[in-house]
């Protein structure tokens, strides 16, 4: 079955960024020029999803008024000749279809995806972090699609980090099936790295079985009352298969203040109109 709907999970406190996120969702922190939640919106529209459903929280409006039409902003860019800006403005409102839920306490990932579970209904969905950002040729979800495509159940990505960072990612147990694609036996959630059973770990992008769900339903919450997804998937791993998908492209983490700069300063770096100046400015900076 096609995949055409994705949830973006964007319901946290964003508590690594206060003070800046007591009034701001943390999704809509720019990334050089745009918010980061919008490199998600518009990696899932040239992935081919057709319908994305945004799990959000309390204090998150500014967020859907980003991708709401503003007539008058567009009116005063015309009005003042700026009709490139004018243009792109007005293309953010056009980018997809897109709906809300709320999920109305903070009990974890899998119970955000909970949240959609009547929008996404009984067919595979993409799950998109919004603070892992993925740079390369081919989206990485549209990557994504094409191997559950092939291999059908539940696919997560992942990829290979370095060993003092192992226990900061889902780990999985991998059996090989094909180039940069892996069965999952087991997964296990920021492991000792003596005890991880490889060093592929998964990062913020999954195509879900809609059996997700029940098995999110019967996941007991864990630490601080939270559901968590990794523990929705071992519960998965019994009755369906699940993959693990090593994609091409350049994975951003922009989690924390810290990872948030260096992801805007590397994708300026990778736009021609701020290159050189960038560059230039690094240069001088560390002389």
């Amino acid at each position: 079955m096609r995949v055409r709907k994705a949830v973006i999970t964007a319901a946290g406190w964003g508590t690594r960024f206060l003070p800046a996120t007591k009034s701001q969702p943390k999704e809509m922190l720019p990334l050089v020029d745009k918010p980061m939640i919008q490199y998600i919106v518009e990696e899932a529209v040239a992935s081919g999803i057709e319908l994305i459903v945004v799990v959000t929280s309390l204090w998150k409006g500014t967020l859907e008024d980003h991708f709401d039409r503003s007539r008058e902003l567009e009116s005063f860019l015309e009005e003042k000749g700026n009709l490139e800006l004018r243009e792109e403005v007005g293309r953010i409102s056009q980018l997809a279809d897109i709906c809300y839920i709320r999920q109305k306490e903070q009990l974890g990932l899998g119970h955000a995806i909970l949240a959609a579970k009547l929008m996404v209904g009984e067919e595979p969905f993409a799950v998109f972090l919004p603070d892992d950002i993925i740079v390369g040729a081919v989206p990485a979800m549209k990557q994504m699609l094409e191997v559950h495509g092939r291999y059908g159940g539940s696919l997560l990505a992942i990829r290979r980090v370095e060993r003092e960072q192992i226990g900061r990612f889902g780990i999985i147990d991998p059996e090989r099936v094909a180039e940069g694609v892996y069965r999952v036996r087991n997964l296990v959630e920021k492991p000792d790295p003596e005890r991880a059973p490889s060093n592929l770990g998964v990062v913020g992008r999954y195509v879900l079985s809609p059996s997700i769900f029940p098995a999110l339903e019967k996941t007991l919450p864990g630490k601080g009352g939270e559901i968590q997804l990794t523990d929705g998937l071992a519960t998965l791993l019994a009755t369906e298969e699940v993959f693990g998908y090593e994609f091409q492209g350049t994975w951003l983490d922009a989690g924390t203040p810290l990872s948030l700069l260096k992801a805007s300063v590397s994708l300026a770096l990778g736009r021609p109109d701020m290159e050189e100046e960038m560059r230039h400015f690094l240069k001088e900076l560390l002389r």
